[in-house]
């Protein structure tokens, strides 16, 4: 993909729609909502790096309630011309084909190499890379085994729904303390993934979203580990104008 002068590849993740609840995350909705509005005049692609929902389960005639603000714009956007990419977080890991099928968005499920202009890029959500974390890796293989979906389905919507908040949001099932504090450069996972990922092939950019914590450090020569925040205490968002990336706030 290449840019053109004039147009910017905007980078977003973790907003959590419906945490801790569906009315105290409607303000955020509606945030995120007018930030899609505002960049979508100069946008050529945007990229939503994972757990735009705080959580996300498709059965195979039903999608959770809620969210229409959201999935109207975002359908709107594309329907423009403008490229939309989702990559699935650990808060909406069972997202199906949904946003392929309604919004004809492509979903990836791992990291993915882009290229804009002249610089390349390594793009996802980021959870369950780099070393340690061994109980989460874990628990993400059994969640995505096709079983434990099948299994979870069995569950009536109403029922599946209330567990799943209450696992997600009340117990962290997935994300801990450590999300809110950097933890050292030489301690921060993603980054040491970036820095094992360069032994082996040159980015201009690794893009990850997952830790919550807006972060920008150089991993190598010409080479940075961006991590985009999240829109529940930040609101930030990246940005790559076919030059430069930067890190902004809305």
């Amino acid at each position: 993909m290449s840019t053109a002068s004039s147009k910017k590849i905007y980078f977003a993740s973790d907003q959590h729609f419906g945490a801790p609840t569906a009315e105290l995350s409607f303000p955020r909705e509606q945030k995120f909502v007018r930030w899609l509005d505002e960049v979508k005049h100069d946008a050529e692609a945007i990229f939503l790096l994972g757990d735009l929902f705080d959580f996300w389960f498709e059965y195979k005639t039903v999608v959770p309630k809620g969210f229409v603000r959201v999935l109207g714009k975002l359908a709107e956007i594309k329907d423009s011309g403008i490229s939309l990419f989702f990559f699935v977080g650990n808060h909406d890991l069972w997202m199906a084909d949904y946003f392929e099928k309604e919004l004809n968005i492509p979903t990836f499920r791992d990291n993915k190499e882009f290229t804009f202009g002249n610089k390349t890029f390594l793009i996802g959500h980021g959870d369950g890379k780099g070393p340690g974390d061994k109980g989460y890796k874990r628990m993400k293989k059994v969640f995505n085994a096709p079983f434990s979906k099948w299994l979870y389905r069995w569950l009536h919507p109403d029922i599946g729904m209330k567990l799943a908040q209450y696992l997600s949001v009340k117990n962290k099932l997935i994300s801990g303390n450590e999300d809110v504090k950097f933890l050292g450069e030489n301690q921060e996972w993603l980054v040491l993934y970036a820095k094992r990922k360069l032994e082996s092939k040159h980015y201009n950019y690794f893009i990850f979203g997952h830790r919550h914590l807006p972060m920008q450090i150089e991993v190598g020569p010409d080479s940075e580990y961006i991590n985009l925040g999240d829109w529940i205490g930040y609101f930030t968002y990246g940005v790559f104008d076919g030059e430069n990336f930067e890190l902004k706030e809305f």
